[in-house]
């Protein structure tokens, strides 16, 4: 099959895929009693977060490290600048509260603790083990609290437990093999340029991973399940550092190439940084404009990075 046949295979895989995520993931939020912002927190952004798992356990154990960690790092400034920006020009995205509170500097102080761990120039396993340690404290105290709230919402599922959890065992599925796809295609075509490793994993390969949250952010946003949108690339970015990199680095030490550190690893701060300052504006939600500035960030990155 050729290059070109994958990108576009795993385009079409990608969006079916995180359509249906979103359907199977509201259900089963309303059938236990968890506010949407919370599914978009922990099941969907799992789900949207494996093809980056799976590349970054196969980048790592093939002695790839710069598409190991660069493709997580690319994901999160594509999934903040591009999928965010995107989606807020659609549709303006209300910010809950318990974001800018918890989440937010969750995923702020994450991304901190990566550059610091980067700055040995490498990850190693029990760097590993203190992010998936952090991991899952995290998502134990995001249920807990979503549980606490659930009061507020209401709740009216209208299909089986098991069919909501077959329709996201299966978009799950599709969304690896689509990432998959997509990726042997970007990656084969931009190889044929003569491209470094680097710049097709914070790039190409980052973009290519960052289609589910996109699809995903979107039709949520076309659905109204606005909490999904923004809830979805948060806890996304948490599970891409502390799951991903987490997993991989416990598996195989990760070499940090410098230019990753120094250069990916700060736009990935200030985009981050970014994304809190247009959050506390006083309507409360991400304008249109603040989806025009987050676009404008992203190819200002891609600028820089081509340059």
């Amino acid at each position: 099959m050729s290059d070109t046949l994958f990108l576009i295979l795993g385009f079409v895989t990608l969006f079916m895929s995180g359509k249906y995520l979103v359907v199977g993931s509201v259900q089963l939020a309303k059938l236990f009693k968890i506010p949407t912002l919370i599914v978009g927190l922990t099941i969907v952004s799992f789900g949207t977060s494996a093809p980056e798992l799976i590349i970054s356990l196969k980048a790592a154990l093939s002695g790839h490290p710069d598409i190991a960690i660069g493709n997580v790092v690319g994901s999160n400034i594509s999934n903040i600048a591009l999928v965010l920006g995107i989606t807020a020009i659609i549709f303006p995205i209300p910010v809950a509260s318990k974001l800018l509170k918890f989440d937010w500097p969750i995923m702020m102080g994450l991304s901190i603790l990566l550059f610091i761990f980067g700055l040995s120039g490498f990850l190693t396993w029990w760097n590993g083990l203190f992010l998936i340690l952090a991991i899952i404290i995290y998502n134990v105290i995001s249920v807990i609290k979503g549980r606490q709230n659930s009061e507020t919402e209401e709740y009216n599922s209208v299909v089986p437990w098991y069919w909501s959890v077959l329709i996201i065992a299966a978009s799950s599925v599709g969304l690896i093999f689509g990432a998959d796809w997509l990726v042997n295609g970007a990656s084969g075509l931009a190889r044929n340029f003569g491209i470094s490793e680097r710049i097709i994993s914070v790039s190409i390969i980052a973009f290519g991973t960052s289609v589910p949250e996109l699809s995903t952010s979107v039709i949520a946003a076309f659905k109204k399940e606005t909490d999904i949108s923004i809830g979805n690339i948060i806890g996304s970015n948490i599970f891409n550092i502390a799951a991903i990199l987490g997993i991989t680095s416990l598996v195989a030490p990760i070499s940090v190439n410098k230019v990753i550190l120094w250069s990916d690893m700060l736009w990935m701060l200030g985009i981050s940084l970014l994304l809190l300052l247009l959050m506390l504006g006083k309507t409360g939600r991400l304008k249109r404009w603040s989806g025009v500035v987050l676009i404008l960030s992203y190819s200002l990155y891609i600028y820089f990075l081509l340059k």
